[in-house]
């Protein structure tokens, strides 16, 4: 799983771990808070090793698959995890902040997913997207961009995929507060999804699982979003 030592990647590696999965817990730079995340599975009674990979860097997809592959042997699930969450609008980004979050957004979660369907055995692949992809998220432009190009490949690597390589996503909403900003985030911006308030990682940990366990679910979306994605559509 990418982007797993911490935040919502921390909290569905734990709970794969407590349904009895064995985690490759991936990181770039937090290694402390990917051990602990390990550590944490291997006393739920599983196996979990942390992996170190700057998914930033093209190329560096297939690395990590095969580290995966040698301490944990074939991968069945796929979750794709690993995000950046810059600041930007469509009219100012740099084209490099454009090409970074494709790379991580988009470009790598489609090399792991085609390397998990070339070992030729069953198998899930879960995206973690966003609940704005069918709104507009103007200040994080790059973002969005990436995220609706990951959503598009969701539905895509369904079909191909299929029979074999299930493909979901889930798209969070009002989780956890963004980089920078503290828990008052999420009391001020409650009012934004029609339940009024926000949502655990426990949440999207839990559709997250649901799509695992569920053999005749494939691309599809869970928008664990307290229904925010259905008050504005700009794509139709």
């Amino acid at each position: 799983m990418t982007g797993a030592g911490r935040r919502l990647g921390r909290a569905i590696a734990l709970a794969l771990g407590r349904a009895g999965a064995n985690v490759v817990v991936h990181y770039r730079t937090s290694a402390e808070e990917a051990e602990s995340t390990a550590a944490e599975v291997r006393a739920a009674g599983p196996n979990a090793w942390a992996v170190q990979a700057d998914l930033s860097k093209p190329g560096t997809a297939g690395a990590l698959f095969d580290a995966a592959v040698v301490v944990a042997g074939a991968v069945d699930v796929l979750v794709n995890n690993a995000s950046i969450f810059p600041k930007n609008t469509v009219l100012d980004f740099p084209a490099e902040s454009l090409a970074e979050n494709v790379q991580l957004h988009a470009t790598v979660p489609l090399e792991l997913a085609r390397r998990l369907a070339a070992q030729g055995a069953d198998g899930d692949v879960v995206n973690l997207l966003d609940c704005r992809i069918v709104d507009y998220d103007r200040l994080h432009a790059a973002y969005h961009l990436s995220k609706r190009m990951l959503f598009s490949l969701t539905r895509m690597l369904a079909l191909e995929l299929a029979p074999r390589v299930k493909v979901n996503a889930v798209a969070p909403g009002l989780i956890l507060p963004p980089p920078g900003e503290d828990e008052g985030f999420l009391a001020a911006n409650a009012h934004t999804n029609p339940l009024n308030r926000h949502g655990s990682p426990d949440d999207v940990a839990d559709a997250v699982r649901f799509l695992l366990r569920s053999p005749f679910v494939t691309g599809q979306v869970i928008y664990v979003d307290g229904g925010r994605h259905m008050k504005g559509r700009v794509y139709g």
